[in-house]
């Protein structure tokens, strides 16, 4: 029996949002203000105790998503605080898949930013309810006002606020708690701690009037006893609004927004506050649905043991650590787990509950929470952990293929065996992270999200493995399609002394749409294709797609039909057809007009006036295309699509044209096709370095 736990003083959030909104530095407020830690770490300082990596203290962003239990009020918060940068989107994704809530952070200056909107589009997917916190009111050129709408507007949000600001930029002094009707005042002199409610100032009122008319006409429409209620005496009571207020959050009705500055202390408290109000307990949200095996998954102590292994960490201390969360059940250290996935027991060996890069062991888990797991040799991210006599399969989380590739090598030869087993553990933690080997050209090649992701493998490669790496020039994860239909045979035949090769088919081979992946249609009547020599074809075909004949780049969106063939009682076998798969697939995928497709980003600059014509021709001389061009705040900004290829180094360029103002954010949208004299150019290449095979 598993000791009695309320889980409903139970949250797992996490922080989300655009890179420098300030994330980390509210995650340092919340462990300060509720206890946890005696100290503010801040993230320019290098001492943020979320942000533990040596990378990520030297350059003032987060990396890795870092996990940490407090409480506040009586309740248990687990909180994840993530990365905004675009290249580490794999540590949003994950950690989204796994929690029950989240804070969606903006900054007051930059309202909605491109990362922004990804990351509240990923929380969407895992439908997570969220609150909003506008951050950085003491910027200039904070506007609360103007974030809450963008928030309505450019998210679809229907943004609530619960709080408004009293005075902004250099003057602000605090909030307007608009459900208690006080304004909250923060003492500066010992970093916000303390704190006053005071009543409304007279010139204030008028604001707060507004907008606690606002909060509660917002409450009340959604139930409509309560709208009766409103609707006849104009008003509900704090606990009908806080009631209403966490009902239609927790369905993804209504997003409560806050306001604060973190930097300067104020703001978090009620923040806190609203985590525990608004955001739910892991019982009070849908019951997870189990892919295959097991229906639904109520989180109940006391159920079968069911969890999902959503992050691997390779801690040089402790090896191999497993980020779980329980969804039912109860596990003690010690005891065996099954893997579904792999189909096979694993022990686990001490349980831990994380704070940052620290470890306090625990005895045991249950429903709801989210901890790490020493023992778990074999586990992937994504693996469904459960009870060998009730096997069940979680949904799998879903990750984007890398974009860039580079080649590495170790500058000593003395220390191959170390870069192999370092890249194989990086990989083991980040799925957006892939390793292989290039038989052409004897080369490693490691493929990322981006630039600054692969330059912090190279990083982790020297000081947490020891192993110095020499990389090659960044390559683009082209890709070859066909673009036109064609049919026609393939014969493999081979006599080599003894028992032949032979295998006879016809393939049709389709363009399908962008994104549309692979389709493999047996269509073989008669026999004339024996069926167990079907798959064999499927495999030949899957082979050959690896490398296209036009540049040797995998192929993508093909519809392959097997629609007839012969054989050889004697001479045919699996192999003669996976061949004939193969080298029937190349042949005729070269006739169809092959084209070569390239990753484009969507781009958006910031950068004052005065740089704005360098900034857009910028965009033009990289073949890239502007889109749309807005003012906020005094700056320009510019938003467009680019080519991946062409935006190598672009971060040095920009910031040289504009002496360091201009900044700027891409992410992967999807992929067009390479103009043909470049894409030319490229294949010439390829097979000049014998990559086309």
């Amino acid at each position: 029996m598993a000791a009695t736990r309320d889980l409903s003083k139970v949250r797992n959030i996490g922080i989300m949002a655009h890179i420098d909104a300030g994330k980390t530095t509210v995650s340092e407020r919340i462990l300060f203000y509720s206890g946890k830690t005696h100290k503010v770490g801040e993230v320019h300082d290098g001492a943020a105790v979320m942000d533990w990596m040596e990378q990520e203290q030297e350059r003032g962003i987060t990396i890795t998503s870092a996990a940490t239990s407090t409480t506040w009020k009586g309740h248990q918060i687990t909180l994840i605080d993530t990365p905004g940068h675009v290249d580490f989107t794999v540590e949003v994704e994950r950690s989204l898949r796994v929690l029950d809530g989240a804070i969606a952070l903006f900054c007051a200056v930059g309202g909605v930013q491109p990362q922004s909107e990804k990351v509240w589009y990923q929380s969407e997917k895992y439908n997570v309810p969220k609150l909003a916190f506008v951050n950085k009111m003491d910027r200039v050129g904070a506007d609360f006002f103007s974030v809450v709408e963008q928030i309505q507007k450019e998210l679809g949000a229907n943004a609530v606020p619960v709080v408004v600001p009293i005075g902004k930029e250099d003057n602000f002094r605090g909030v307007i708690d608009l459900v208690t009707m006080k304004a909250i005042y923060y003492d500066e002199d010992d970093g916000g701690q303390t704190f006053r409610e005071e009543a409304i100032p007279a010139e204030k009122m008028e604001k707060a009037r507004k907008w606690r008319a606002n909060l509660v006409e917002k409450c009340a429409e959604q139930c409509d006893a309560l709208l009766e209620k409103f609707l006849e005496e104009g008003d509900l009571s704090v606990d009908e609004i806080r009631g209403i207020l966490r009902r239609a959050t927790i369905a993804r009705r209504v997003v409560p927004v806050y306001c604060g500055s973190a930097f300067k202390n104020k703001g978090i408290q009620r923040l806190l506050d609203a985590v525990v109000y608004c955001l739910p307990a892991p019982n009070e949200l849908p019951a997870v649905i189990c892919e295959r095996g097991g229906g639904q998954l109520d989180p109940d102590p006391d159920a079968p043991f069911a969890a999902l292994a959503f992050k691997i960490v390779a801690d040089k201390h402790m090896g191999k650590l497993t980020y779980m969360r329980v969804y039912s059940g109860t596990i003690a250290a010690g005891t065996n787990v099954y893997n579904s996935n792999l189909e096979k027991r694993q022990r686990i060996g001490r349980l831990l509950r994380m704070h940052a890069n620290r470890q306090e062991n625990i005895d045991e888990a249950s429903a709801g929470d989210i901890v790490a797991v020493v023992g778990l040799a074999d586990t992937k991210t994504g693996d469904t952990l459960c009870m060998e006599d009730k096997p069940i399969y979680l949904e799998a989380i879903e990750f984007p293929a890398p974009v860039i590739s580079i080649s590495i090598a170790p500058e000593s030869r003395n220390d191959n065996e170390k870069l192999g087993e370092g890249l194989r553990r990086l990989a083991d933690e980040d799925p957006t992270f892939t390793v292989s080997f290039d038989e052409e050209t004897s080369e490693t090649i490691i493929s990322g999200m981006g630039e600054l992701h692969l330059e912090i493998i190279v990083d982790r490669l020297r000081r947490e493995f020891g192993v110095v790496a020499t990389v090659g020039r960044p390559e683009v994860a082209y890709r070859e399609t066909a673009t036109t239909s064609i049919e026609g045979p393939y014969k493999h035949v081979k006599q080599s002394g003894g028992r032949g090769q032979f295998a006879h088919i016809y393939l049709r081979l389709e363009p399908l749409n962008p994104g549309e992946g692979f389709d493999f249609v047996n269509e073989i009547k008669g026999g004339h294709v024996p069926s167990e020599y079907i798959p064999s074809v499927e495999k030949g075909v899957v082979k050959g797609m690896l490398s296209g004949p036009y540049a040797g780049y995998p192929v993508v969106d093909m519809r392959v039909a097997l629609y007839d063939g012969s054989y050889h009682d004697v001479d045919s076998s699996d192999f003669a057809f996976q061949t004939a798969g193969r080298a029937g697939f190349k042949e005729l995928f070269g006739k169809a007009r092959p084209q070569l497709l390239e990753p484009w980003m969507s781009l958006e600059v910031t950068t004052p006036e005065d740089y704005m014509g360098p900034a857009t021709s910028s965009i033009c001389q990289r073949r890239g295309r502007i889109e749309s061009m807005s003012d906020q705040h005094g700056y320009k900004i510019v938003r467009g699509m680019v080519p991946l290829s062409e935006m190598f180094g672009y971060s040095n360029a920009l910031r040289t044209m504009s002496q360091g103002r201009a900044t700027f954010s891409m992410h992967f949208e999807h992929y067009e096709a390479v103009p043909f004299a470049l894409a030319e150019e490229i294949a010439k290449k390829r097979r000049e370095a014998k990559k086309v095979h």
